[in-house]
């Protein structure tokens, strides 16, 4: 047999080539090096990563087919042992957690100590709010509190300013443009690109980017602009689901904070209440592990109400907003 002859060996999938460095995933049965290859250029390219994904996009990802994609995922399942766990070990798991300061204790306490890594906050308000102004405090403090980390931004509505940076980093004692620096920033110009970005993070990371914090702002601008009308309604949401689950991945496998802003809008059949509701629906709000709906407050003041958690009660935080960041009262 010449040498070109055993470079290739025939699989259920096809033909494929020997010598990839995917070896984990080559362990699979079912995947060689061009399947393994389409699996790591993706971002899957680990036992867990398979474990969590879904036949389909599998089979969106590697071209195998729908048999071969369930027999993959439950390879990776039973390797990792992925199965019932008590309790315990899920507290022990949580100890890993980490808690990022806002500048505010009102607002950290709220949140029972910080912006939770592994764990997606969600703001919402109308315009004028602060949802940005906290997204630029929580970077500042999170390089200031991780100084070997980075904070990527991913900036929808051109929100992203480095002058507020340079402010807030001389106030807590940092180089602004170290801090600067250390902030990845970029523009999406439109869902398919925002998507796109999300999913680069994990790149980012597994080139040895101590990322710890996420910052999406806005989550829902474009694709409210895009998908106008009830007929688009389900195809919204069935784009924003995907790319929340996304960031949900990317908080838990990398042990990260996502803080995502979004818009809202008012009900006109409120007669009685506040009518102002989060844009993305029920798709949003379960995916989001945190949610925060901001407020103006008097004399200047912002105020945080906590309308949903998995842990804490629901409750309010008051805190200021000026040059130097985010100010208890």
């Amino acid at each position: 047999m010449s040498r070109r002859q055993e470079a290739i060996v025939v699989e259920e999938e096809g033909v494929v080539e020997v010598g990839s460095e995917n070896h984990e995933l080559e362990s699979i049965p079912g995947v060689g090096s061009v399947t393994a290859e389409k699996l790591a250029s993706s971002g899957h390219d680990n036992l867990l990563s398979i474990a969590v994904s879904s036949p389909k996009e599998l089979v969106e990802l590697a071209g195998v087919t729908e048999a071969t994609a369930r027999k993959m995922i439950q390879f990776a399942r039973d390797k990792l042992e992925l199965g019932f766990e008590s309790g315990e070990d899920v507290l022990r798991k949580r100890e890993g957690i980490e808690k990022i300061h806002s500048g505010s204790q009102a607002l950290d306490s709220l949140l029972g100590g910080g912006f939770e890594t592994r764990a997606i906050t969600e703001a919402f308000a109308s315009y004028g709010s602060g949802k940005t102004q906290i997204g630029h405090a929580l970077a500042v403090n999170c390089l200031k509190q991780y100084p070997d980390s980075y904070v990527i931004f991913i900036d929808t509505e051109s929100t992203f300013r480095p002058e507020r940076i340079v402010q807030m980093s001389k106030a807590v004692g940092l180089e602004p443009h170290d801090v600067l620096k250390r902030i990845k920033i970029a523009r999406a110009f439109n869902s398919d690109h925002q998507v796109i970005l999300a999913e680069k993070v994990d790149e980012l990371v597994k080139q040895g980017l101590n990322v710890k914090l996420v910052v999406v702002d806005s989550l829902t601008a474009h694709f409210r602009a895009e998908f106008i009308g009830r007929g688009t309604l389900a195809d919204r949401q069935q784009k924003i689901n995907k790319h929340m689950h996304t960031l949900m991945r990317l908080a838990e496998l990398h042990n990260l904070c996502v803080y995502v802003t979004n818009q809202v809008m008012a009900r006109p059949d409120v007669f009685f209440g506040d009518p102002t509701e989060a844009i993305g629906g029920h798709i949003v709000a379960h995916a989001s592990t945190y949610r925060l709906y901001l407020r103006r407050g008097k004399k200047g003041s912002r105020v945080a109400k906590l309308v949903d958690s998995p842990n804490l009660p629901e409750a309010e935080a008051a805190f200021f907003i000026d040059e130097n960041g985010l100010k208890d009262i």
